[in-house]
Order: structure tokens, then sequence, then C-alpha cells
């Protein structure tokens, strides 16, 4: 199909790997790669989890990205397409099939919101000093388990992210050229800052020391391959329409490996700050969402220039989760506008706005926030990852699938790369789904 141009491509090959580093980069890589990896073998668990981000940067994600690029649109056209390759009847199917894939793009974002909203706010009371002087635990309780505590800056996020929208491929690939390199500024900074204080070595030690006994350990491996899929955004729908706007002269599988390697000295560069810093203060490296609100600025309050740390830090969060929810809103926004074609763009995002804070605004609280994102991680995202994986690999025809992976390519991927894919991805994204399905795992 032809290749649309003006707003609906990224101008630079760097802007794309930008543009889908800032979609991976995000909570998963800050408290999350450092929760797992401090709860499941340390250095073992970093070397099961590159592992399976070479895997999924090779078959995965590059997939996703020749999908959206050979059917010229996201998430909705490209499983029409996909399917439609063994007949009408089939696109159809495929068309409707491709609805929850987008749904959970869609879920996603209205609960990522909320964090954003929570980072917001942090950031807020970092520059006023009041996060430095507060009980961080009383600190972070009085709005997260408070409803409607929080609205203003929820409608400052979502708003503010949907603004960035506006000009498509063009106004995503401006913003995260300047977020995405600030952003790993910000955490080599935090990092040689953490490097300074007594007893980091320990942490440092514990990250990068293989403890092989948790090799045998069957759900350790569960953990990095669930980490490295979300982490890297193969959820069958975002990556999607990012490879629509993607130039036809590129080379899908190299600018995965890329965007893989980013995000993954984006996760390593946040461990580098978090677990030597909980080594040092004797803290729960493991605390999830209140690492990022409970014992960070507990930390940040006792060190010189904890006020300017903070600050920095906030600033780097904003950025990540302002670059992944761009991704959710625009597989969404893209999608909506192909199926509609009558839908404006401005309508597209006042409609997502609109669903966005009226879903959202109601869980602003842990306890509702946290059931919302089990339920989405747990069943919408593990089983769209999987339809699209099944989709790719053993709906659409072979040679199909072949020339959309080798348009740009200056390396022909045949036989190797799709047995890859059908032999080894697919059933690890089938065994993901079936983990998160049956003991109700939220990765």
């Amino acid at each position: 199909m032809k290749h649309q141009k003006s707003t609906r491509s990224f101008a630079s090959r760097w802007g794309f790997i930008l543009a889908s580093v800032g979609s991976a980069v995000g909570m998963a890589n800050v408290w999350g790669f450092p929760n797992k990896l401090g709860s499941n073998g340390g250095g073992a668990f970093l070397l099961i989890y590159l592992l399976f981000v070479f895997i999924f940067s090779y078959v995965g994600l590059p997939a996703e990205f020749a999908m959206g690029r050979w059917a010229a649109t996201g998430t909705l056209g490209a499983y029409r397409n996909a399917w439609a390759t063994r007949g009408e009847t089939a696109g159809k199917v495929g068309g409707v099939l491709g609805w929850l894939p987008l749904a959970g793009s869609l879920c996603i974002a209205i609960g990522y919101a909320v964090i954003v909203t929570y980072v917001l706010k942090a950031l807020v009371d970092s520059l006023t000093g009041t996060l430095m002087t507060a009980d961080t635990a009383a600190w972070f309780a009085s709005f997260s388990a408070q409803p409607y505590s929080v609205v203003p800056y929820h409608i400052i996020v979502v708003v503010g992210t949907l603004l960035t929208l506006f000009l498509g491929a063009h106004s995503i690939e401006k913003t995260n050229k300047i977020m995405m390199p600030l952003f790993f500024l910000i955490f080599l900074v935090l990092a040689v800052r953490v490097f300074f204080l007594p007893g980091a070595a320990e942490g440092y030690r514990f990250m990068f020391t293989p403890r092989w006994k948790a090799l045998t350990d069957p759900m350790i491996w569960i953990w990095a391959m669930g980490q490295a899929f979300f982490s890297l955004s193969v959820t069958g729908s975002g990556m999607i329409v990012y490879g629509a706007y993607l130039s036809p002269q590129e080379d899908v599988v190299g600018v995965a490996q890329h965007t893989a390697l980013f995000d993954t000295i984006a996760a390593v560069v946040a461990a580098l700050v978090i677990i030597p810093a909980c080594f040092s203060y004797g803290l729960d490296v493991g605390a999830g969402p209140s690492l990022l609100f409970v014992t960070l600025p507990t930390i940040l309050q006792d060190i010189p220039l904890g006020q300017l740390f903070a600050v920095i830090l906030y600033i780097a969060m904003i950025f990540a989760g302002v670059s992944s929810l761009q991704n959710m809103f625009e597989a969404v926004a893209e999608s909506l506008q192909n199926r509609f074609p009558r839908l404006s763009r401005t309508a597209t995002l006042i409609i997502l706005a609109v669903l966005c804070l009226g879903f959202g605004i109601g869980m602003e609280t842990i306890s509702q926030w946290g059931p919302w994102m089990d339920l989405v991680s747990i069943y919408i995202i593990p089983i769209g990852a999987t339809l699209g994986a099944v989709s790719w690999f053993y709906v659409m025809k072979k040679d199909e699938l072949l020339s959309a992976i080798n348009t740009g390519s200056g390396k022909t991927r045949g036989r190797l790369w799709y047995g890859i894919g059908r032999y080894l991805y697919v059933p690890l994204a089938v065994i993901l789904c079936c983990v998160a399905l049956f003991m109700k795992v939220a990765f």
C-alpha cells in the first residue's frame, strides 16, 4: 500500500526510534524492572530478561512495526488486512478481533493516566517544597486514598497529552526528540548522585551478581518474559500505529533492535538509581508504586540538594509517562479515524478526553486504580498480545508477512526469522497469556 506522508509519517529514523522508545519507557522501567530484578535473583533475572528482549526485538516488535506499515494504518486495519490474506470473510473476522487489543490500549491509558497524575502532583509538591518536609507515607495516602483529590492534575495530564497528538506523527516525533534525551540525561545524573551514597556498592553487587540457583525457578523465567513483553510494548496494538507512520525505506528489525537497546538501557539506569539507593537506606526495593512516592522521597529528603533531585526525578517521570500515554492514545485515535473517516482529529481527541477522564476520575484512588490495572494486565493485554502473535505468524500468509518484514531491509529474512516467530515467539506469548489467566498474575 502507498505510504502516507505529512503528519502521518515520522520525518526521520531517529524520530521514529525515539517515539518508540518513549512508548516503551515508562513506569515498567522505573518501578517494575527494579522490583522484579530485586525479587527474582538479581543478576540471574537480568540475564534471562536480556535473552527475552533479544527474542522479542528480533521477531515480535518488528512484526508489529511491519504490520502497521504494510497496512498503512493501525490496529483495526492491520488485523483486518492480515486476516484478509485468507479471504474476505476472514478479513471481517480479523477486523472484529482487532477491537480487543485496541480496547487494551484505551483501558491501560485510563489507568496509566492516573499514575502520571500522581507524578505531576509529586513534581508540584517537590517544587513548592511540601514533599521535602512531609511524612511521605501520609503524604501519598492523602491523595492516593482520597477520591477526587487530584482532579485538576488529572485533567492537565490527559488534555496536555492529547494536545501533543494534534498533528499526529509530526507532533509525537517533535515532543519525543525533546523528552527522551532529557529522560536519559536526568536518570544518568541521578545514577551518579546515588553512586556516592554510603552502602550503594551492596546494591550494585546485588544487581550484577547472578544467583544461578534462580535459573531453576520457572516463575523467574515467567516474570522476566512478562517484563520484556510489556516493557517493549509488544501488546498487539500500540506499536502497530507507529509502524503505520514508518518510512518504507527503513528496516523494521533494525529500528526494533535500536528501540529495545535504549529501552533496556533505560531500565538498567533506573535500576542503578533505585536499587543502590534502597540498599543504602535499608528500604524495600519491591515496594511497587510506593517506591516512587514513598521510598524515593524519603531518601531525597535526607541527601544534600534533595529538593533539586526530586524535581529532576519527577520531571523525568513526566516525560516517561506522557510519551507512553501518547502511544496508547494514538493507537486508539488513528484506528477510530480509519474506521470512521468522517471523524475529525479534533473530535477524536475530544472523545478520548471524555472517555479517559469519564472513567479515570472515578478511579484516582489506589483501591480503584489497582484492581483496574490488574484486570487490564491479567486479561486484556496478554490476550491482545497473543492474538497479535497468532495473527501474524499463523493466520497471515507467510509470503505476505515476509514481504512486509523485508521492505526496506538490506538483509532478506526468511525461514529462520519466520521459524523463530512461529515456533518460539508465539508459544512464549501463549504461555504468558495462560499464566496470566489461570494464575491471575498481573505483569
